[in-house]
């Protein structure tokens, strides 16, 4: 398990740098080139990624916001087999923008009735 937080962590600092250095559409380019591999090399469960990116989100410095934490999640579980998706969502009226990700329609690293109070904008 710790180095499923310490490769949570990596993605954390990924995702960072790429919001920070080249802005949200690098980040966008870069989900949806990075890959999902075929095989979960750690037999993990979709839970414990999760919950290995909330751990790094405790130890990391900054605060996280809902779009890093998403977008490590993703990463770290496309890099252990699972066919994750981040998706980005809307709410109008008092305007918030959230994200979190999904496995095979089912959110998986936050509250399952996201969907019902935000409009999705994208997915990746």
């Amino acid at each position: 398990m710790i180095l499923l937080v310490i490769e949570a962590f990596s993605n954390l600092l990924r995702a960072e740098w790429l919001m920070r250095r080249r802005g949200l559409y690098a980040l966008h380019s870069f989900l949806e080139r990075f890959p999902t591999r075929t095989v979960n090399s750690l037999h993990f469960s979709r839970d414990q990624h999760c919950h290995a990116v909330d751990i790094a989100c405790v130890l990391y410095a900054k605060n996280v916001m809902c779009l890093q934490r998403s977008a490590a999640t993703a990463m770290l579980l496309r890099q252990h087999g699972f066919p994750a998706e981040l998706v980005i969502g809307a709410q109008i009226l008092p305007f918030r923008s959230h994200a979190w990700v999904e496995l095979n329609g089912q959110v998986v690293n936050d509250k399952s009735y996201m969907p019902k109070i935000y409009r999705e904008l994208d997915r990746c």
